[in-house]
């Protein structure tokens, strides 16, 4: 004879099993609700049989018997994040989890923000997610949508263009790390690869004959992005993107760029006077003009760290996204820019392998366009002159 408790846990398990069957093989809300219906009663029907109460068939929230299986070290190493940062970031995106409206009830802020954050900071596909959570793909799929949406909704709090005393203290940053004076920011882009689309998969098809999405950025001193833009397809030249982009019309702008500051970027960029890019190396340099570029390397690489550790941090981007909707890409792209924001200004670093920086050297494509001498080549023969002798 199986003793009274044993049989509360049998049932007990027996109820959560079929729940998780039942998210895993009907994303329809209404198969749902019928055939719920019947399991609660056939759990009654064992109930009345073996005289064990109702409330033993309750099964909890699992949210935080996910979060007692790590410990701290852990629970960073696997969400890409300490707990503070994530108690921080729950507090923020709560309101947008909750639902405002009668119908089927949702599973806690804590769950969704739990799943989707897996999602981010791994590179599993949804099965494993869902098994681990004890929910269905449906449900999984719109924890995530939403979260990334009551994220990205929120990145103008997280990613600003400096100004004011904030632009004077990244001039500072970065002179004092490369002796460049007056950057404001790096811009570069990176690809984001992708499953190969159903719909024009050539127009996706990169360099590298992979399919991916573009992420250019602008970041600061301390790896920060001040900036972002995702969506263009692989194909895109960098250039492209970034005339398309809203930064390039700030470039006229002379209050986005204050005591005479500007941008650095690769040769990929034409130069402007407040985009200062590094003098071709095929040409014969001088000694001035290769310490310009020694110094200009030295502020670049920082957008190039930005890089890697963003995508070391949320490693759901370091490796083919496995997302089948290409339109959610871009956005869920950028609330992983905005996390990486957040767990910069709560302090919550990220170690990344000096190596993989040096790795991350992306295809210039060099502009080949023939420029009269402008107001950028002035500033930077400038720039180039006074700059002090440190490639020597």
């Amino acid at each position: 004879m199986i003793e009274m408790e044993n049989k509360e846990e049998l049932i007990s398990s027996l109820f959560a099993k079929a729940l998780l069957l039942l998210e895993l093989f009907y994303d329809n809300e209404n198969d749902y609700n019928l055939y719920i219906k019947d399991i609660e009663r056939y759990c009654i029907l064992l109930l009345t049989k073996y005289s064990i109460k109702k409330s033993t068939l309750r099964l909890q929230d699992d949210a935080e018997n996910v979060l007692s299986c790590y410990n701290d070290k852990q629970f960073k190493s696997q969400f890409g994040m300490k707990r503070s940062t994530f108690d921080y970031i729950l507090n923020i995106i709560r309101p947008s989890l909750i639902r405002s409206t009668c119908g089927r009830k949702r599973i806690s802020p804590k769950k969704q923000f739990l799943i989707a954050l897996w999602k981010m900071a791994t590179s599993d596909p949804y099965r494993p997610i869902c098994e681990k959570f004890y929910v269905g793909r449906a449900t999984a799929l719109m924890a995530v949508r939403r979260v990334i949406q009551a994220i990205a909704q929120r990145a103008h709090l997280f990613v600003k263009w400096p100004k004011g005393n904030r632009a004077k203290e990244i001039i500072r940053g970065f002179a004092a790390t490369s002796a460049f004076p007056g950057i404001i920011g790096v811009v570069d882009n990176t690809h984001i690869k992708i499953k190969t689309p159903h719909i024009n998969p050539d127009s996706y098809v990169n360099k590298k004959r992979q399919h991916s999405i573009q992420l250019q950025a602008v970041c600061d001193h301390e790896l920060r992005f001040t900036h972002c833009l995702a969506g263009h397809v692989g194909s895109v030249p960098s250039q492209k993107v970034f005339r398309l982009s809203e930064v390039c019309h700030y470039l006229d702008d002379p209050e986005k760029f204050s005591n005479d500051s500007h941008l650095v970027g690769n040769a990929a960029y034409t130069i402007h006077e407040h985009l200062m890019t590094p003098f071709r190396e095929n040409e014969d340099l001088t000694d001035r003009q290769k310490n310009y570029n020694f110094c200009h390397s030295s502020a670049e690489i920082t957008i190039k760290r930005t890089f890697v550790l963003l995508k070391r941090r949320f490693q759901s981007l370091l490796k083919t996204l496995d997302m089948e909707r290409i339109d959610l890409i871009p956005e869920f792209i950028i609330a992983c820019c905005v996390l990486h924001n957040i767990c910069l200004l709560q302090n919550d670093e990220f170690s990344i392998v000096e190596s993989d920086v040096l790795e991350t050297n992306n295809d210039i494509e060099i502009v080949t366009k023939k420029r009269n001498t402008n107001a950028g080549d002035r500033k930077r023969d400038k720039i180039c002159n006074d700059l002090i002798m440190r490639n020597v």
